[in-house]
């Protein structure tokens, strides 16, 4: 395994892990674009151009972009997230080249105004689609809730509001603006012919203006608090609490992982025996969620709407049993084997290192190792998952539950 990296005149860097050994090529663009990006006016407008960029460039149409990558038998793929814009193939390795040209094609799409037009009205149908869904309706009310004013409180697919009243020209002003190559990471995994990748990220990147667009990483404040929405069409009561965590920056961020695996794993965790082991819940979970400059441990809960107020005093009860008593070794020991085994499993391909070498270098210009990673959280002790408590006390959240009845 080795680790190259590489940056273009214009600002563009690249980086690579590369194994001889594997028998497939994955690489992508990491744009630096995401929700917390927009302002309310323009809120959607990450997500929606990752759905514009499918749309032809100026020499393709979108029938020729899903038709080359069919082609090559790529599976690809994009994704927004509150963050991060990421556009992704993977490939045999004979097929990089290729797949490098058509990802940075699609990162100069045309944005014609009848695309525009018409993949508006797809997206509008995705908000409500997903707004007659109590699960996702209960993160998205839960989050802005808890981040109120902050950035990472916007939701990734904006509003109803704000993307009926978006226009071309203000997404081509953002496009301008975030996909400028100091923002965008190109990174790859696998078997990577790495100066073939250089060599190809110069001929099909190199023209690109320099430049490179800010973000604000002020700290958010959270919001303590409970709130119960009605909606009759659901059959279980969903809740989702929000409590501060580390941020992307932070070495605690491990802990963190494993502090949600001890009390919150869908298997074998507090939470699971308290709940769903006893039937009181069809779902009881805890998640860390890291980003730049905060962090977010995230419960989510599902159960009959008569069972709501009493798991969620257990909920309660169980954290605060942990911040007061924390955690035993064996526990830590079972969720750090649970971790650590997830993380290989996760990484034997390279279509899933792609994204950890990505995001490492995206975050925290860090190029971390599967091994570096796997010793870090062998390494970690009781005091490290007890400082997490300390530090971010999972009693102090945002709460919010949704389904036929009002919960208080």
């Amino acid at each position: 395994m080795e680790f190259r990296t590489a940056v273009l005149k214009n600002g563009l860097e690249i980086v690579a892990e590369v194994s001889n050994d594997a028998y497939s090529t994955a690489l992508g663009f990491f744009v630096r674009a995401g929700a917390r990006d927009e302002t309310d006016a323009i809120a959607g407008v990450s997500h929606f151009l990752e759905h514009m960029a499918f749309k032809g460039t100026p020499t393709r149409t979108a029938d020729d972009v899903n038709r080359e990558f069919d082609e090559m038998g790529a599976h690809y793929n994009a994704g927004t997230t509150e963050e991060n814009t990421i556009f992704h193939a993977a490939v045999l390795p004979e097929y990089q080249g290729a797949a490098l040209e058509l990802l940075a094609d699609i990162l100069r799409p045309t944005l014609r105004r009848e695309d525009f037009d018409t993949e508006k009205k797809v997206i509008l149908e995705e908000i409500q689609m997903y707004e007659d869904q109590p699960p996702f309706l209960a993160d998205e009310k839960c989050r802005a809730a808890f981040f109120g004013p902050h950035a990472l409180g916007r939701s990734v697919l904006g509003t109803l509001e704000s993307v009926e009243g978006l226009s071309a020209e203000q997404m081509r002003a953002y496009h301008r603006e975030r996909y400028q190559p100091g923002n965008v990471v190109l990174a790859a995994a696998g078997r990577v012919d790495f100066d073939a990748l250089v060599a190809g990220a110069r001929r099909c990147c190199g023209q690109w203006q320099p430049g490179q667009s800010t973000r604000r990483i002020e700290a958010p404040i959270p919001r303590p608090g409970f709130r119960s929405v009605e909606k009759a069409s659901a059959t279980q009561q969903y809740a989702v609490q929000f409590a501060a965590g580390p941020s992307a920056t932070d070495p605690l961020r491990y802990a963190a992982h494993v502090l949600a695996a001890v009390l919150g794993d869908h298997t074998g965790s507090r939470l699971y025996w308290e709940l769903v082991d006893t039937g009181l819940a069809e779902g009881a979970t805890l998640g860390f969620a890291e980003y730049e400059g905060a962090g977010a441990m995230v419960t989510d809960l599902s159960c009959a709407p008569e069972d709501a107020v009493e798991n969620l005093q257990a909920i309660h009860e169980i954290y605060r049993h942990a911040e007061t008593d924390g955690i035993t070794r064996a526990e830590l020991q079972q969720a750090k084997s649970k971790f650590r085994s997830r993380m290989v499993l996760y990484s034997e391909r390279p279509y899933r290192r792609l994204f950890s070498v990505g995001t490492d270098w995206m975050y925290r210009r860090e190029y971390r190792s599967l091994e570096q990673d796997l010793d870090t959280v062998a390494a970690l002790r009781v005091e490290d998952v007890l400082e997490v408590l300390a530090r971010y006390p999972l009693t102090r959240s945002t709460t919010l539950t949704i389904g036929p009845e009002i919960v208080g």
